[in-house]
């Protein structure tokens, strides 16, 4: 019997209604903002159509009149879809795939280098001090000035070839953050593994390969994913102290020299998805290579 009335939410000894389990009252909680969750895709659109709409709306009134001999700095989303549909396709592909290569060979150059650098500071603990020096050299350097420098010694390349000091400077943009991700990763092992190990007669070289490298998979994947962006970002910059004659840099300066601001944001935006879309692609296979780092399951 006293079963029978609780289920039904009433108060065996009085009679009277339970309060909600939900509210702590009779009454139904208002639905508050928090209670609201969209889809990540879903905000993502709604922030990028107000961004868009905010341009639009600057750029035809505020900033309408902005530039140099009457040119307008600032175009319209419009002007600048135009301006792209009329410099082509090929123009694009042309410039983006020199910049895509030297970024692609400094990546390689950069995490290959700090990589090799972290493991060996496992290996040999005392290298720790010389090598966190030689990372925090690498970005306190102003990498303006290196570029001047580079562009003193390192030859002109040929057109469409990668530029030496573009890939340098692409190289170097992703070096600080792999080492200190790595190495964060790395030092984050279990202890009563790598102890574990020890026991068995294990070296800091059988620690690293069976115990440090999977515990640092998801810091490390996390530092090449980072550096996607900077070693684009680096390999532009490199092309404007280069001397070369295709690339996003030259391409981009071009464009600012012949008062085409359509065509310089065209580029700036096109660098911008590059960027983007290569920082997504290596987070989709650091998901597929460690699931665990992102909450996933195998």
């Amino acid at each position: 019997m006293t079963t029978d009335v609780a289920e039904k939410g009433t108060d065996a000894a009085s009679g009277a209604p339970m309060p909600s389990p939900e509210t702590g009252t009779g009454k139904a909680r208002s639905i508050q903002w928090e209670d609201v969750r969209l889809p990540a895709w879903v905000t993502g659109l709604i922030g990028g159509v107000g961004i868009i709409a905010a341009w639009w709306i600057l750029a035809a009134t505020v900033f309408s009149n902005v530039g140099p001999g009457g040119v307008q700095a600032i175009p319209t989303p419009p002007q600048v879809i135009i301006e792209f549909a009329d410099t082509g396709w090929e123009f694009y592909v042309k410039n983006f795939s020199v910049t895509l290569a030297e970024a692609g060979i400094g990546y390689l150059w950069g995490n290959g280098l700090a990589l090799v650098l972290a493991a060996l500071v496992l290996i040999v603990p005392r290298l720790e001090g010389v090598v966190m020096q030689v990372a925090i050299i690498t970005y306190c350097i102003p990498i303006v000035a290196l570029g001047l420098l580079l562009s003193v010694i390192v030859p002109i390349p040929t057109a469409g070839q990668p530029s030496t000091t573009a890939i340098f400077l692409a190289a170097l943009s992703c070096f600080f953050t792999t080492v200190v991700g790595a190495l964060l990763g790395l030092k984050a092992a279990d202890k009563s593994s790598l102890d574990l190990v020890t026991v068995y007669g294990g070296s800091r070289l059988t620690q690293l390969r069976k115990v440090r490298l999977i515990a640092s998979l998801p810091a490390i994947l996390n530092a090449l994913q980072i550096a996607v962006p900077a070693a684009f970002l680096g390999a532009v910059l490199g092309e404007f102290f280069g001397k070369v004659t295709l690339g996003v840099g030259p391409a981009m300066i071009a464009a600012q020299q012949a008062l085409n601001s359509a065509r310089v944001w065209d580029i700036a935006l096109a660098s911008g998805a590059v960027a983007l879309a290569g920082y997504g692609l290596l987070g989709l296979v650091s998901r597929a290579i460690a699931p665990w780092s992102k909450g996933a399951s195998k």
